[in-house]
């Protein structure tokens, strides 16, 4: 063939094409150009001869020796096609877009692999046959051309080599444009743009043990990178579980989502598979060197459909949908599930080599970005997340770094883990040490020395690793640690947020061990919050992970349970007496009623296990005394409830807490102000159990009829409704014995799960709501701010000397 053909066919009025001329100047070039013609195919152009000889292939070359696929020898095209991409315009012979989807050098060989010349080569090709090793972005190592009966038809066939997969491969799942391999990897180390608005998926907790269960099903863990597709209008949004964006980083799936042309929020993982057809994680971060492997997004659940929100679907349910939609997609899998058999489901994952297992119960709700135990992880080995604070120097042949500095962070202080120094490919020590270079600080993040085994660089404690071993030592070191992979993903201070759960604590109607206890639970997921979808299950797993900050402020105290079996849309009733079946865990404390004379057992507040209990018993919100069972006529504190009617906006309540602290600050009294989850604020003093309750009633009195002084249009002392109007009430009278409030990190049974939380006085401003504060974001909070309540149990007040600055004698 001649370009005398390829300019015939091709009115270069029209099209933009270059225009057929030969040029010797070069050799052995290539490009695959990915041609949305009449029909989708892809054309390979090898440069022999001062042309680029052509083969249209029509499902795109593949790297799988054993898939050989048609080439379609096509006229000869001009070397400057080497670079053409665009639109060929309609009319036009090829009308349709072109790209360039991978380019590159070649070397022809002969049966022996050994470099032949461009003559040698040519001769060859008329002969019937060619053979060359393809130096490409995808298409790398050797490949022959064979021509068949009909001399334009020809078979274009992978050799087998370090290059070629045994899996299916795809040119479609690969991107349809040369990424720069470049960019990607400035994308890997941190500054990729992070997506505006985005959701946070649904997390899984660890548990040890496999189970069977009729109520759960069981996937398979993929070792990869979780990922949330939005897609709307033929639009994508695709970005990690933080928001971090994901389509430039993998525009092939990106591109695989938007021919869907369905309008939904996917929720899956991206993989990539190696040559044994196993999840490789390592050589995932470093996609840019193996874009020859299948990238895969296996989507595993469904958030939204045309609109419709799925969240309160049961997830089989939603499954069930989701698998409709993804009908043998090459890149968009849909990942399957089996039922009830978990353990023999965990030993096949074990005999494969994969991570591990999911766990998920068949009815469970989706709730963004709640770690729930209604999905787990069980692992095939230990691993855990830890820090990389610094590394020491390298010994003998290794080279740049000897080992890695481990740490994991408790409340505000940096704990040593220990070092870890196996584990890493040559790829991954050298991409580590250019990530950490950038990270190295004078400054070592522990307060005491730590044992070390040579020269030490440290590091700002920014990266994350999964690290594997066998124990943890009782200092909290690892035994033979192992370096998994870096969680380039993960930040450091999302570190050791998950929750490890008993077994017995997932099962619907089973028990936990809490300490030396057992709770019983029923109906976990009974449905308390019909719009948001929160169970009670919730309601436990919430008291379960804050009882460690919460029970200081009830342990000694006894409570007033106010029940809502039926979720918050039932008035609920108070329940004050422990009655005969209560837990021998559960202590009481015996107060003889003012009323009926009668005696009633007081639930106390002094364990987890107590807490949990309460809360099985419908107890969404947690109401103690203010005083213990040991001081029982003192109170710990002293509080004023502003309690606003419906009229009143909630910047007057502001108005009336910092009128309060005013007022107490000139007496030279501390307070501390807590959300009431509710509509209201609390201002707390501390007593310490230092006065009666009648004179800090008192006291609050005087607080409080200064305060309705100095504001007497929005507040009143009156506590009957009528009388109160539309007005805040100041209740001071809340200070008296056996009265309760909704303790702080209480849940609330109002809509959006709110929770009474302290504030800095700096946040009692008019942009201040209680309903900012919830169940999915109340942990976060914790983390970054701590107990902001802690003076409450550990201060005092001087109430003679207060009352005399504010004349109160």
């Amino acid at each position: 063939m001649s370009l005398v053909t390829y300019n015939k066919k091709r009115n270069f009025k029209e099209t933009s094409e270059p225009r057929g001329e030969k040029d010797t100047s070069q050799k052995f070039r290539f490009v695959v150009q990915r041609h949305e013609a009449t029909r989708l195919h892809y054309d390979l152009r090898l440069e022999l001869d001062g042309v680029l000889k052509s083969w249209a292939i029509p499902k795109g070359p593949s790297l799988t020796p054993a898939t050989k696929r048609l080439a379609v020898q096509t006229e000869d095209h001009p070397v400057q096609y080497l670079s053409f991409k665009g639109a060929i315009p309609e009319g036009n012979y090829g009308a349709g877009q072109m790209t360039i989807w991978d380019n590159g050098t070649f070397q022809p060989v002969d049966e022996k692999h050994n470099p032949i010349t461009e003559k040698e080569a040519l001769k060859w090709l008329r002969n019937g046959q060619l053979k060359f090793a393809l130096k490409g972005a995808k298409l790398k190592g050797e490949f022959a051309l064979i021509r068949l009966k009909d001399k334009r038809n020809w078979l274009m066939i992978k050799h087998k080599d370090e290059y070629a997969v045994t899996t299916a491969y795809d040119a479609e799942q690969v991107n349809d444009k040369v990424t720069n391999p470049k960019s990607i990897a400035s994308i890997r180390h941190g500054k990729a743009k992070k997506v505006d608005g985005f959701i946070e998926p649904m997390l899984a907790s660890i548990t040890k043990t496999p189970f069977d269960d009729p109520e759960w099903i069981y996937e398979i863990k993929w070792d990869g990178y979780r990922a949330v597709a939005e897609l709307q209008n033929g639009n994508v949004r695709f970005y990690s579980r933080n928001g971090i964006d994901f389509s430039s980083r993998f525009p092939a799936i990106l591109q695989s989502l938007k021919k869907l042309k369905i309008d939904a929020v996917l929720d899956g993982e991206i993989v990539l598979l190696n040559d044994k057809n196993m999840p490789d994680f390592q050589k995932l971060q470093h996609y840019e060197n193996h874009l020859n492997l299948p990238l895969i997004y296996y989507v595993f659940d469904m958030l939204s459909f045309k609109g419709k929100d799925l969240l309160n679907l049961p997830l089989i349910e939603r499954k069930e949908l989701l698998k409709k939609l993804l009908k043998k997609n090459p890149v968009i899998r849909y990942c399957d599930h089996i039922d009830e058999e978990g353990m023999g489901f965990l030993d096949q994952a074990k005999k494969q080599g994969l991570e591990g297992i999911m766990a998920k119960r068949k009815d469970s709700l989706y709730k963004k970005g709640y770690r729930s135990k209604d999905w787990l992880k069980i692992k095939n080995v230990q691993s855990t997340e830890a820090v990389i604070v610094g590394y020491t120097a390298p010994k003998g042949e290794r080279s740049h770094f000897g080992s890695l500095i481990l740490a994991n962070k408790e409340g505000r202080e940096w704990i040593y883990r220990g070092h870890v120094g196996t584990g890493f490919s040559h790829e991954t020590l050298a991409t580590l040490k250019k990530t950490m270079t950038a990270l190295q600080t004078d400054q070592s993040p522990f307060k005491t020395k730590v044992p070390l085994n040579g020269e030490v660089t440290w590091l700002k404690p920014s990266l994350v690793a999964d690290i594997g071993y066998t124990e943890v030592t009782r200092d909290k070191i690892f035994r033979h640690p192992v370096f998994m992979r870096l969680r380039d993903e993960k930040k450091s201070s999302k570190v050791n947020q998950e929750i490890v759960a008993d077994i017995k604590d997932v099962q619907r109607n089973g028990e936990m061990k809490v300490g030396k206890h057992r709770v019983a639970f029923t109906n976990r997921h009974k449905i308390y919050w019909p719009d948001e979808g929160y169970t009670k299950g919730d309601v436990i797993d919430f008291y379960d992970k804050i009882s460690e900050v919460m029970l200081p402020y009830l342990k000694g105290r006894p409570l007033s349970l106010k029940r809502n079996p039926n979720g918050i849309r039932d008035d609920g009733f108070f329940h004050k007496d422990a009655g005969e079946n209560a837990p021998s865990f559960v202590d009481v404390y015996k107060v003889k009623t003012d009323s009926s004379n009668k005696i009633v057992d007081y639930i106390v507040g002094n364990n987890k296990a107590t807490l949990l209990y309460v809360a099985n018993l419908g107890c969404i919100e947690i109401n103690p005394w203010n005083s213990t069972t040991k001081k029982p006529d003192h109170p710990t504190w002293m509080v004023i409830d502003i309690d606003p009617s419906s009229k009143n906006t909630f910047k007057e309540v502001v108005d009336v807490a910092l009128a309060t602290r005013k007022v107490l600050s000139r007496a030279g009294v501390e307070a501390f102000c807590k959300t009431s989850g509710s509509s209201g604020l609390h201002v707390y003093v501390p007593m310490k159990n230092k006065y009666p309750y009648e004179t800090v009633k008192n006291f609050a009195h005087l607080v409080a009829s200064l305060v309705q002084e100095q504001l007497p249009e929005t507040t009143t002392l009156e506590r009957s409704l009528k009388k109160r109007g539309p007005r805040i009430y100041i209740d001071y009278l809340q200070n008296r014995s056996s009265q309760t409030l909704a303790s702080v990190y209480s849940l609330r049974p109002v809509p959006g799960a709110s929770v009474s939380t302290p504030l800095e006085w700096k946040e009692v401003n008019h942009k201040l709501h209680p309903s900012q504060f919830t169940i999915d974001n109340i942990f976060k909070r914790l983390e970054k701010k701590g107990d902001l309540f802690l003076s409450v149990l550990n201060s005092s007040t001087n109430i003679e000397k207060a009352m005399k600055v504010l004349g109160g004698e």
